[in-house]
């Protein structure tokens, strides 16, 4: 007999919760900048991640096919002591969280909260869960054959 949890029922170690930032505009390169710096300053972040509409570096359709993209929105940033090129427009953020019980993850969530409120003042929402794989499925076992 198998047992079946959600996700947000196991913390220490077997599954790492997972916060989901999205802003209810996209993000440009200083306010994608502020965000991350602010948020790499807190404790048990295992890692961060950005999704958004992409800036490529070559126009890819129309009739400019092929130019390249001035965008202003493409360029590096600098995240903590590196600098990045940013090549999107940034509407949400996932953030894994090493936590060991719920109390550390509400305490967790309180902070993200306080600095999305200072640094993204025009609203976003914060959902927690897992939101991307964090075990091999089916998929990855059919590429390795």
């Amino acid at each position: 007999m198998s047992s079946t949890q959600s996700p947000e029922s196991k913390y220490a170690g077997e599954i790492l919760p997972e916060i989901r930032i999205m802003s209810k505009r996209l993000l440009g390169a200083d306010s994608t900048e502020k965000v991350l710096n602010a948020l790499s300053a807190l404790d048990n972040i295992r890692q961060i991640n950005v999704k958004g509409e992409s800036l490529p570096a070559k126009i890819n359709s129309g009739p400019n096919r092929g130019i390249d993209n001035n965008h202003p929105e493409r360029r590096k940033i600098k995240f903590g002591e590196q600098e990045i090129l940013l090549t999107k427009l940034v509407g949400d953020f996932y953030i894994e969280l090493e936590v060991e019980n719920e109390d550390m993850l509400n305490a967790a969530v309180e902070k993200i909260d306080s600095i999305c409120k200072e640094v993204i003042p025009f609203g976003y929402t914060i959902d927690i869960g897992r939101y991307s794989k964090y075990r091999p499925t089916l998929t990855d076992y059919k590429k390795r054959c």
